[in-house]
C-alpha cells in the first residue's frame, strides 16, 4: 500500500495490476487533502491508511484504475466504502457528479499518463 502525495506513473500501476487482480489497481482518493492511496486487496484497507495519515471518513472515495484501458475507461467508481446514506450516496458508485469530477481532477494530477 502506498499513499500518492506527488505523481506515479501509468507504468508503476501496471506493475501493481500485474501483482494483484492483472487489469485494476484499488484506489482511495482524499478528496479534501488531494491524495490518493493505491495498491490494496480491499478499498477498506487502503482508507484505513489514509485515516491513520489524518484523513476525515466523509472526504475518502474508493474507485479502481485500469492502466490499460483509454482515458474514458481509466477510472470505475465502484467500492463498498461509498455507500453512505448520510452523505446522500446510496450506491458503490460515486452519485455526486461535483465529487466525480474532482476525483477525476485529483487522478488526472496525481497520475502520469
Amino acid at each position: 500500500m502506498r499513499i500518492v502525495n506527488a505523481t506515479i506513473s501509468l507504468d508503476e500501476l501496471r506493475r501493481m495490476a500485474a501483482g494483484m487482480f492483472g487489469d485494476l489497481v484499488k484506489a482511495v482518493v482524499d478528496v479534501h487533502r488531494e491524495l490518493i492511496a493505491v495498491d490494496a486487496e480491499l478499498h477498506s484497507d487502503l482508507e484505513a491508511l489514509l485515516l491513520d495519515d489524518g484523513s476525515k471518513q466523509e472526504s475518502l472515495w474508493g474507485i479502481n484504475l485500469y492502466p490499460e484501458e483509454p482515458a474514458d475507461a481509466f477510472v470505475e467508481f465502484d467500492s463498498m466504502i461509498n455507500m453512505r446514506p448520510s452523505q446522500g450516496n446510496r450506491s458503490r458508485g460515486v452519485d455526486n457528479e461535483g465529487i466525480r469530477a474532482l476525483i477525476l481532477a485529483i487522478v488526472g494530477k496525481r497520475v502520469t499518463m
